[in-house]
């Protein structure tokens, strides 16, 4: 397994400027450690709690730009919904994001191969409208998001090992 190092003087100035550029510092450095790709080969160079966090980031950064069905149709769907993130999230504290995901996952099987299709701007465009039952976990999600990147940052602090190693 890949050790991911993160100095510590990037991780003092990423603390003084908030929790989002706390949390970026890690997810920077963890995709760094594996070449800027999560993927089958890659995954095994990290342990469960860094893929976790690269799920959060890849599941805030494509529903706060656009929503469950962008996620879906940029193809992270199976990594949020196939794998055990809801899960760990629970297990990290943020149980009412493990619940928004469980409910998103039954519309995912619902729809997620329509979605997962190539198609034109106007075709996906079209999909936030036939696919409306994504729109209330959509905006579940960007209400939530602060205080869930809030305790995403909180327990990385609290257990920071099993993220990074801190280096001079």
């Amino acid at each position: 397994m890949n050790i991911v190092n993160v100095k510590d003087a990037d991780l003092r100035k990423a603390a003084e400027n908030g929790m989002d550029e706390f949390v970026k510092v890690f997810v920077d450095a963890t995709l760094y450690c594996v070449g800027g790709q999560l993927n089958a080969d890659t995954m095994g160079m990290l342990n469960a709690d860094q893929i976790t966090l690269l799920a959060y980031h890849y599941l805030q950064e494509e529903v706060m730009d656009g929503g469950f069905v962008q996620l879906i149709h940029n193809g992270y769907g199976g990594f949020i919904f196939m794998n055990p993130f809801a899960k760990a999230v629970r297990e990290w504290g943020i149980s009412e994001l493990a619940s928004l995901v469980n409910k998103a996952r039954s519309l995912y099987y619902k729809h997620h191969e329509a979605i997962e299709k190539d198609c034109s701007d106007e075709e996906f465009m079209a999909m936030f409208e036939r696919y409306s039952g994504f729109d209330d976990l959509d905006d579940k999600f960007v209400e939530n998001e602060e205080t869930w990147t809030s305790m995403v940052a909180h327990y990385i602090d609290e257990h920071i090992d099993r993220f990074a190693e801190i280096t001079e």
